[in-house]
C-alpha cells in the first residue's frame, strides 16, 4: 500500500529474488534475443557457395537473405523476416519457387535458436547456432517420405557487400 512501511527480512527475501530470477527468465523471447545472427556468412560446398546475411533487430524484426550459386549461377534464394508472434518468435520464409512457411521458436537463448512447423512437407526443423564470433552452424531437419533427415550448414563470417 502507498505510505505504508513494510520490513521484509529472512527467507522471504531469498523467495522472491529466485522468483524475480525466474519471471526474467521465463520472459517472452523478442528479436533482440537473435540478434546474434546479425551480419553476413558463407559456406562453400564443392561448386556451391551458399551466402546468407542477416540485418539486425529494428522495428520488431530482423530481415535475412540467402542465395546458393552453382557452377556461376543463382540456383536457389530465400528472403526470411524473424518477428514476434504470440510470445514466440517466428521464422517467416519465402524460398524461391515453393510457398511461404512460418515456423515458431521452440527454443531461444544467446547463442542459439530452433524453429519448427510439424505441419510443413520439409523441413519442419530451422536452427541456427552461434559457435564462437565467426562461426555458425544452422540445420533443416525432419521427416521426408517416414525418414528422418537433417541437413547442416557450416557458415564463416564474411565481410558484407563483396
Amino acid at each position: 500500500m502507498i505510505g505504508h512501511k513494510y520490513e521484509v527480512s529472512g527467507p522471504f527475501i531469498v523467495v522472491a529474488l529466485l522468483l524475480g530470477a525466474s519471471i526474467a527468465v521465463a520472459q517472452q523471447p523478442t528479436v533482440d534475443h537473435a540478434r546474434w545472427l546479425q551480419g553476413c556468412w558463407q559456406s562453400v560446398r564443392g561448386e556451391a557457395t551458399i551466402e546468407e546475411q542477416w540485418m539486425g533487430p529494428l522495428g520488431g524484426t530482423m530481415l535475412g537473405m540467402g542465395r546458393t550459386v552453382r557452377a556461376g549461377k543463382t540456383a536457389e534464394y530465400e528472403l526470411v523476416v524473424i518477428r514476434e508472434q504470440d510470445g514466440r518468435l517466428a521464422y517467416e520464409a519465402h524460398p524461391s519457387g515453393q510457398p511461404t512457411a512460418t515456423f515458431l521458436s521452440t527454443t531461444v537463448s544467446e547463442t542459439s535458436v530452433v524453429f519448427e512447423n510439424a505441419e510443413h512437407d520439409f523441413p519442419q526443423r530451422v536452427g541456427y547456432r552461434r559457435e564462437g564470433p565467426d562461426s555458425l552452424q544452422a540445420w533443416i531437419e525432419g521427416t521426408v517420405s517416414g525418414k528422418s533427415r537433417r541437413v547442416d550448414f557450416s557458415y564463416q563470417r564474411t565481410r558484407c557487400g563483396d
